[in-house]
């Protein structure tokens, strides 16, 4: 049965029967049309068409050239949804009857038929698998199939890759901000660009490595944990316990008539305040009664925010009031969150109170109470708690997190590399701008400590890279360098060929797996949030050898 949400504050279960949601593919299609594009893409494939070039074979390669947030890698995500979108892309009659209304009156008639019959039974694909380490430069899709085929799909793939790589990054680095020995979680929605970024950014936040999400829909889409308890209006809406009701409670194993969980309450409120030295009138009526009132709700369960009034003074002696009281029934309460307030020196006092009471009273279980701290976290917010004393063993993020502000956008590009087998090349006046043509295999090369240290890109017709002999390469800032291997990985797969998927779909779990697994094997100086080191990427001797020659002929392209 699937756990109750606020049960995955204490233990994070991802729920039961994790796989790919048939309901988020129909949801995809329909926030994904063929004519979610730029108008000149429909506008260059009548080009193709008009000079007989729709049936020539092209090549285009999706990549990044520079890494976000200045870190030193970025994850790559999205993939899954640009196959489901490329399996069923279609262009509709009533689509073909839009494009009509925009684009000139002079356009063949029979170029509207050619749409009519465009499908993606040509179209196959190669790529980095999602939730892999990746670096500029290198190919993480490519795209091969009928020139005004692949053309159409451009910005429809670099729409869904370009946000799921950039939020689920941000992800990974506030997981590494805190460490592993805390917990996040994602509270976003509310503040995301829109319901697509939100459900998007409660996807890509859980792969790239927080542990659940506020988001229902998410959960329910992607099956990953969902979790939340109260806000401060439930707390606010109640003023006096004489508006508990029901106020009885049956214990835990079922033993004995029910209990009035209110007077309980105010017994175990006056020896709380007697033991911490507080004074029973300062704790809230109406906050203890929103806590008694959703213990009652939750007895397995009880989470309470505490920072309505007073966090030490009211929310922490009206929690332990109820929790004792709990316990006393035989239930296990679950803990606390902080949302205002110096988080860090809060929660020590917590604990403190919590170690206190539970010594006092000899109740073992308030050892273990979680303490969650929310409140506009950031990266930087993380990196300061990590080095402050703080009791907090959750956080929960939003703003920050799903809205990426240090970096509102990855900048992924989609750019021809081949036309019918000869190589395709951009020049620009910015080198950095500059593509590498043709058809390519990319490995990674791993030292003898297990790390990577070098992405090469060679042709396609190479051989593979063998472990254990040297490797002649040239950096992609123009040096030559012998490296060596202990173990080589090809990267580029085949995911999608003449309009199939080859390889199974995976839940967000398994490409949250992925990412972890990634992420151990990285060099600890990559994953560096400030100045990290900067990885390595290479292109085969034959290879710069060919872009040598490629830019030195006047006609490249022949």
């Amino acid at each position: 049965m699937r756990p109750c949400a606020c049960a995955c504050f204490a233990n994070m279960e991802v729920p039961r029967g994790s796989v790919r949601s048939t309901s988020w593919d129909s949801a995809l299609l329909q926030r994904v049309p063929p004519l979610l594009t730029d108008l000149y893409h429909f506008t260059m494939a009548y080009g193709y068409w008009k000079c007989g070039r729709h049936n020539e074979e092209a090549v285009f390669e999706l990549f990044f050239r520079d890494l976000p947030f200045g870190g030193g890698f970025s994850l790559f995500c999205g993939l899954q949804d640009c196959l489901h979108f490329i399996r069923n892309f279609r262009i509709k009659p009533e689509d073909v009857t839009y494009l009509k209304s925009v684009m000139p009156s002079t356009i063949d008639e029979g170029f509207f038929d050619f749409l009519r019959e465009v499908d993606p039974s040509s179209v196959s694909i190669t790529a980095i698998p999602e939730g892999s380490v990746v670096f500029p430069k290198v190919p993480l899709m490519e795209v091969r199939g009928p020139l005004p085929v692949v053309q159409l799909l451009e910005t429809s793939l670099l729409c869904m890759v370009n946000y799921a790589s950039l939020v689920s990054t941000n992800a990974a680095r506030f997981c590494l901000a805190a460490g592993s020995n805390k917990k996040l979680l994602e509270f976003g929605l509310r503040r995301a660009q829109g319901p697509d970024g939100g459900l998007s950014a409660s996807r890509y936040s859980y792969i790239g490595g927080f542990h659940g999400s506020s988001n229902v829909l998410a959960g329910k889409y992607f099956n990953i944990p969902v979790v939340g308890t109260m806000a401060h209006s439930f707390i606010t809406s109640f003023s006096s316990l004489k508006e508990v009701h029901p106020s009885t409670l049956i214990s835990e194993h079922g033993e004995g008539p029910p209990v009035d969980l209110v007077k309980l309450s105010v017994f175990w409120l006056n020896r709380v305040c007697s033991h911490l030295h507080m004074i029973p009138e300062e704790a809230n009526k109406g906050e203890l009664a929103a806590f008694i009132s959703y213990a009652i709700a939750f007895p397995r369960n009880f989470l309470a925010l505490l920072d309505t009034y007073s966090v030490i003074r009211s929310g922490a002696v009206n929690f332990c009031t109820v929790a004792l009281a709990l316990c006393q029934l035989h239930y296990q309460p679950v803990g606390v969150r902080l949302d205002s307030g110096d988080l860090c020196r809060q929660s020590v006092d917590l604990r403190r109170i919590f170690h206190s009471c539970s010594t006092e009273f000899q109740v073992p279980g308030f050892k273990s109470l979680v303490i969650i701290g929310s409140n506009s976290i950031s990266e930087q917010s993380v990196m300061e708690m990590k080095e402050q004393e703080n009791e907090i063993d959750i956080i929960a993020v939003g703003t920050n997190l799903v809205t990426c502000p240090l970096q509102p956008s990855l900048g992924h590009v989609y750019k021809l590399v081949q036309v019918n087998g000869k190589p395709r090349m951009k020049f620009s006046e910015d080198p950095e701008k500059t593509t590498l043509p043709g058809r390519k295999a990319v490995y990674r090369l791993y030292n003898n400590d297990g790390h990577p240290f070098l992405d090469l890109m060679t042709l396609k017709e190479e051989p593979v890279p063998t472990e254990g002999q040297d490797v002649h390469c040239c950096m992609l800032g123009g040096q030559m360098e012998t490296v060596k291997a202990a173990r080589v990985e090809l990267l580029l797969q085949e995911f999608f060929s003449l309009g199939q998927p080859t390889q199974p779909f995976l839940s967000a779990t398994e490409i949250r797996n992925r990412v972890q697994t990634s992420l151990i094997h990285l060099n600890p100086g990559l994953k560096r949030l400030q100045q990290p080191d900067r990885y390595k990427v290479a292109v085969s001797e034959r290879f710069a050898s060919l872009l040598k020659d490629l830019k030195n002929r006047k006609d490249w392209t022949e």
